[in-house]
């Protein structure tokens, strides 16, 4: 039998087990090989065969230690009979819920990214996402098809911080980039993904050697299906779609994702885009966040990043109804102390007469998922119950 290299593989069905040829199940056990590449490494640690990760995947999933349990139940998923993994969503516009991706398209998925970045075998990367929602899980699935030496670590705000390796590789939220600045330099590539990356801290990436990368995508979409560099020679304020995917709009520019490889229908979002061409866009905000203010629309999101140059603290843009213009624009800002809109008078010389908060709100402690997005509904809710 002719060697069939991992993608070939798992499109062919061959294996050292029989394959029926009708079966409802994925059977993924007949599979299995091509989802496990014999160099992968789980720090520092050869698992050559399924086996053999699945016991340190119970035993870890049994007694392990602070993000481990997950990293092992995750593990088990992935290399169990089932054709699906079950993911939730963060939770950041609505109640966070379950849902089923066919393991089929989530390794299609892991695959795009390992090809766009060139990151073959040996690669050494390291996990500091939570493994309980999709980022990190994709960490995970990389590693395992492609052959990486990943390294995990707890997903604290400065995951560099207390160790001494270089990585080839790596994916952060946007606070732990922040807080990360002084050390980035022993990462080579690094995305960026779950929140919008700030001004302020766009233009401290300009500095550092690394190659950042923002990514857009959803749980519903796998993980991230478009890409933008951050800094360097490359850098753009424009997504660029992963081989395989193709944009559109719908009626209300809202961006649509034609991606067959990691889902049978098209992904419809709540995301307003300007579309530059069927593989690239410009983020404009969310259409639920969208603010009718004297008959203008207001993006929240755009008037987050010109204020997030000038303003140090948490805040976010958000709206509340006014008799004369219909909704009044507002800013809520995380702070102990109450504060005046005149306290950023200079701030908010950059928006426009639209743009401008007409009203501020100050609270401790800003609300957040787990993935640290932070939940604008909850938060006004509680400022403003009704």
């Amino acid at each position: 039998m002719a060697r069939l290299g991992w993608k070939a593989f798992w499109e062919s069905g061959r294996t050292h087990c029989f394959v029926r040829r009708k079966y409802s199940k994925f059977n993924f056990c007949r599979k299995v090989k091509a989802l496990l590449h014999p160099k992968f490494k789980l720090n520092g640690k050869v698992f050559p065969s399924a086996e053999g990760l699945k016991l340190y995947a119970n035993r870890v999933s049994e007694n392990g230690k602070n993000d481990e349990v997950a990293i092992g139940k995750f593990i088990l998923e992935w290399l169990d009979e089932n054709d699906f993994i079950t993911v939730k969503t963060s939770g950041s516009t609505g109640i966070p819920k379950e849902i089923k991706l066919q393991k089929n398209h989530v390794y299609n998925s892991a695959e795009a990214t390992v090809n766009y970045f060139d990151l073959k075998e040996n690669t050494k990367a390291l996990l500091c996402l939570s493994s309980e929602y999709i980022a990190g899980k994709m960490m995970l699935v990389r590693a395992m098809i492609a052959g990486w030496n990943l390294y995990t670590i707890f997903p604290e705000k400065r995951p560099l911080e207390n160790s001494d390796e270089n990585f080839d590789f790596t994916a952060m939220v946007p606070y732990q980039v922040f807080h990360s600045l002084a050390h980035l330099h022993r990462v080579k590539k690094l995305i960026v993904g779950g929140g919008a990356v700030s001004s302020e801290l766009e233009q401290q990436l300009q500095t550092v050697n690394t190659q950042v990368f923002a990514t857009y995508g959803m749980t519903e979409t796998i993980s991230h299906i478009a890409i933008r560099p951050i800094n360097g020679k490359d850098k753009s304020l424009i997504f660029s779609a992963l081989p395989k995917v193709n944009f559109s709009q719908n009626e209300s520019n809202c961006l649509q994702i034609h991606a067959p490889e990691i889902s049978k229908e098209i992904v419809v979002t709540n995301d307003v885009v300007e579309l530059i061409s069927p593989t690239s866009f410009k983020f404009l905000g969310r259409i639920d966040n969208v603010i009718n203010t004297g008959g203008a629309k207001v993006h929240p999101e755009i008037v987050e990043e010109k204020l997030s140059i000038h303003i140090n603290q948490p805040f976010f843009i958000a709206s509340e109804k006014d008799d004369a213009l219909g909704e009044r624009v507002i800013l809520i800002i995380e702070s102990e102390k109450q504060l005046q809109l005149e306290d950023f008078s200079q701030a908010l010389q950059t928006l426009s007469v639209y743009e401008k908060p007409k009203k501020i709100y100050t609270t401790p402690q800003l609300i957040y998922t787990e993935t640290g997005k932070v939940k604008r509904t909850k938060v006004l809710k509680l400022l403003k119950p009704e």
